[in-house]
């Protein structure tokens, strides 16, 4: 392959969100050499691609990725790169390094890379965050990759499992761990505060863990404490964290689950922007669906799971009648996931033992109703007799929200999902979220030439631009002379996802080719199986601050 290509007579969208015009775009070795005027010669020697009737862009920014064992696996990320993605940014609650003392191995909530359990005495070795990264190195991978921290795995390494107040020595191991990530690279800290056992943290405990955040210019994002009934105390919170500690904030999947919540959308969208007026650096990201997904596990209550016993309890008849108890008259201490959806809006997804082939597709209401139980000894049973993690999607949001948020300047996208070959899938990936092969493509064929909610230029700068002014990544973003060569050339006439609900295994369209680092990992929408992406680092790695934080 010449190490120049020449695209030509495409629209140029760089990213900066202004407008798009004709350009000649030349890219040598790894970075862009030139954005020209069209209509010049091609350089002599350059690969000549014609984009005629096509737009160039940069490549998108998945800022919640959670290919954490899918890239090591082998590192393409097709369902990620057919949408034009060329960098994930992954930590949301687990991260596999440090190594957590008696767990099993790094992959608790991710599963072991293409199940291989050599990665299980391999996550063990990692003492340090960069362990992780380092090992994805030496696989390779088809994007960019950087992550946070997971706030669940620095409070495991102090605590483990266990709920309480954390002890002045338990802090100080949490600082360090924090402080070591931080100079390996990581974004920042990344909590989910709804899910055991790191939803047993304090706001004092994570003010003080932030403040190493905030001494290496990290971010703090949340899946906060409530993104329903009580979502503007979960914002609250989120603000105390960073008012206190001085590290940013970014709010993880923005949302309001369940119809208690959808009227409070607009009062949290108007205490944002009265706090970024203010001076406050406030972003989020967000996918472009109206069900959510997480663990069936996550319909119980958060402390059935304190030190990791949650089949145990269920196990002993006494203790199961009090977690059903609990999730039948939830008592406003946590997020009843299941009351929110309704047995009618959760689907059990990833079910794998044969006895519970007949209930794929089907909601939590349907299953119960054929094995003539309550739906919540249906997702108890299923929790129990399931060999591994079983998934659920809940049908939460409003189509009204969803477009509310996206109109906001501050809000860009995250998949909350992996990348991933869905023919590599159980029933070829039928019964995912169609937010891991879809939600970047949506946004460019939905909710831009469909609807008409963001221009293409302003589209294309919260995937590019946007994300990675906020994340402090040099020279990305963009497509200007000496930037990183992450391109992609799509059509935005044809470009859509096609993954649904009832069958989340279809890959997008309309994405024809993409460059990471200067070298094609999509030619023509098929993968090449190169593996140019590079390993980011937070800005903490390389100009860590010194002395206490303002």
């Amino acid at each position: 392959m010449s190490a120049l290509i020449w695209i030509t007579g495409a629209t140029l969208i760089d990213g900066s969100g202004s407008p798009g015009r004709r350009a000649d775009v030349l890219i040598d070795g790894e970075r862009i050499a030139a954005v020209q005027e069209p209509g010049g010669p091609a350089p002599a020697g350059a690969e000549v691609v014609d984009a005629s009737g096509l737009v160039v862009a940069p490549g998108f920014i998945d800022v919640m990725s959670h290919s954490v064992a899918t890239l090591l696996q082998g590192g393409l990320s097709l369902g990620k790169v057919t949408q034009g993605v060329t960098t994930e940014i992954m930590g949301e609650g687990w991260t596999p390094a440090p190594a957590v003392p008696g767990e099993a191995h790094g992959f608790p909530i991710h599963g072991l890379p293409g199940g291989d359990e050599a990665w299980i005495e391999r996550s063990k070795s990692w003492t340090r965050f960069g362990d992780w990264l380092s090992a994805q190195e030496q696989v390779g991978a088809s994007v960019n990759f950087g992550s946070f921290i997971g706030g669940a795995t620095v409070r495991m390494v102090a605590r483990g499992h266990a709920q309480g107040e954390s002890s002045p020595a338990e802090l100080e191991l949490m600082r360090r761990v924090t402080r070591e990530a931080m100079e390996d690279g990581a974004f920042g800290l990344a909590t989910a505060l709804i899910y055991p056992p790191g939803s047993f943290a304090s706001t004092d405990e994570l003010v003080a863990v932030c403040e190493e955040v905030a001494r290496y210019q990290g971010i703090y994002t949340t899946h906060m404490r409530s993104e329903s009934a009580a979502i503007l105390d979960g914002l609250e919170e989120a603000l105390e964290i960073t008012r206190r500690s001085g590290a940013r904030l970014h709010l993880y999947h923005l949302k309001a689950a369940g119809e208690v919540a959808w009227p409070k959308m607009q009062a949290l969208i108007e205490r944002v922007n009265a706090e970024r007026a203010a001076g406050n650096d406030i972003h989020a990201d967000m996918y472009l669906y109206t069900a959510g997904g997480t663990g069936l596990s996550a319909l119980a209550p958060p402390w059935a799971s304190e030190g990791d016993r949650l089949r145990e309890r269920l196990a002993d008849p006494v203790s199961r009648a009090e977690i059903r108890q609990a999730m039948l008259e939830p008592n406003g201490s946590w997020e009843p996931l299941g009351h929110l959806a309704g047995p009618a809006g959760a689907y059990p997804v990833g079910l794998t033992l044969p006895q519970h082939h007949a209930y794929v597709g089907q909601s939590l209401a349907s299953i119960a109703g054929s094995r003539g139980q309550d739906w919540i000894d249906a997702a108890l049973d299923l929790i129990v007799t399931e060999p591994e993690r079983v998934g659920v999607l809940l049908h939460l949001m409003s189509e009204a929200n969803v477009e509310l948020q996206l109109r906001e300047p501050w809000v860009m996208l995250g998949s909350d999902a992996a990348g991933y070959d869905p023919a590599e899938q159980p029933g070829n990936g039928t019964t995912g979220h169609p937010r891991a092969l879809g939600n970047f493509t949506r946004l460019l064929g939905h909710y831009v030439r469909e609807r008409g909610i963001l221009s293409l230029e302003e589209a294309v700068h919260r995937l590019t631009g946007l994300p990675a002014r906020h994340f402090r990544l040099q020279n990305r973003g963009e497509l200007r002379p000496g930037a990183y060569a992450d391109v992609v050339i799509f059509d935005p006439a044809t470009v859509t996802d096609r993954a649904t609900y009832g069958d989340a295994g279809q890959l997008s369209v309309g994405v024809r080719d993409v460059w990471v680092n200067g070298t094609r990992v999509l030619r023509g929408a098929q993968h090449t199986r190169a593996r140019p992406g590079m390993r980011l680092y937070g800005p903490g790695a390389l100009t860590p601050v010194q002395g206490p934080v303002g």
